[in-house]
């Protein structure tokens, strides 16, 4: 089975490729800008923009792989906020472009979106939820999700929240790295107490990525962690976790911030579904924490 993945060098992309390359059935392409962050040891890798339609059509054409993972997307969402024109090329231009590729080479395609196309009254969620997105990131996301189900593919879209984990290069910051980060240099921190998720370890979502693509699994898919959590809460474990001053994260609620993007205060996900037809199990928020402890040292 050949498996192309886009966005190689993100957090999930780079836990997805390490994870393929330990399967000796997977063939895998891994695809990013510019050259690769790790090391692809099996398997090959292209430099590849996504948002170029005749570099898209010309690698997949090339590659003919069986499966397509799009890990790839703009996701600072304020920066979506007020970079409209970027986030719609890197959200859904690039899907639509994958789309028409994939449609040439009869390909399967699997889509990573996100909670954030859900307005925040209520959650946890499951796969029958109508969106609502309230910033242009969830809209963008909204958008390239209804181009995937009106095309002509065999397709599959795996919702995710929230999702933390170590990259290869640190290059990528996340609550819980901000949070051990902040106290271990004494820094007092604000912390909202009024959203609340289910916090991902990347490793969960890459396992979710993976065992859709060997059942070639089709339809939505919610995949995440599995503790329904507030900001604060996830500050104050990773605190425990770690051995830090609890007392340095002060609560907060989501008015004291303004920024760009307005964020909905509660998602979270309902993975039953997940757990039911694709074997998912993720880890808890606790485990998590170990998982990138281990990474750390």
């Amino acid at each position: 089975m050949k498996i192309l993945v886009t966005g190689s060098n993100g957090l999930l992309g780079q836990k997805l490729t390490q994870l393929l390359q330990q399967d000796a059935s997977v063939e895998l392409v891994a695809t990013a800008r510019g050259a690769s962050v790790i090391t692809i040891n099996r398997g090959a890798y292209f430099s590849l923009d996504i948002t170029d339609a005749e570099q898209v059509e010309k690698i997949i054409t090339q590659v003919k792989p069986d499966i397509i993972i799009n890990t790839a997307a703009m996701t600072n969402v304020d920066q979506c906020e007020t970079q409209q024109e970027a986030c719609w090329s890197a959200n859904v231009t690039a899907v639509e472009n994958l789309i028409a590729a994939c449609e040439k080479v009869h390909a399967h395609l699997i889509h990573v979106s996100t909670d954030f196309i859900f307005d925040g009254s209520h959650g946890p969620l499951d796969e029958t939820e109508k969106p609502s997105p309230v910033n242009y990131y969830g809209e963008s996301k909204l958008a390239a999700e209804q181009r995937v189900i009106n095309s002509s593919l065999s397709w599959c879209i795996l919702r995710t929240v929230l999702v933390y984990g170590i990259t290869h290069d640190m290059s990528r910051s996340n609550i819980v790295l901000w949070v051990k980060n902040s106290l271990e240099q004494g820094k007092t921190i604000q912390v909202v107490n009024d959203q609340w998720r289910t916090p991902t370890l990347a490793e969960d979502l890459a396992m979710g990525c993976y065992l859709a693509a060997k059942k070639k699994a089709s339809g939505i898919f919610h995949i995440s962690g599995k503790d329904f959590l507030s900001p604060y809460d996830i500050a104050i474990k990773t605190a425990e976790y770690f051995s830090l001053d609890q007392s340095l994260i002060k609560p907060t609620d989501s008015t004291q911030f303004k920024q760009p993007a307005r964020r909905p205060l509660t998602t979270g996900f309902i993975i039953e579904k997940a757990r039911k037809e694709l074997g998912y199990e993720p880890h808890s928020f606790e485990e998590g924490l170990r998982v990138l402890a281990e990474q750390i040292r």
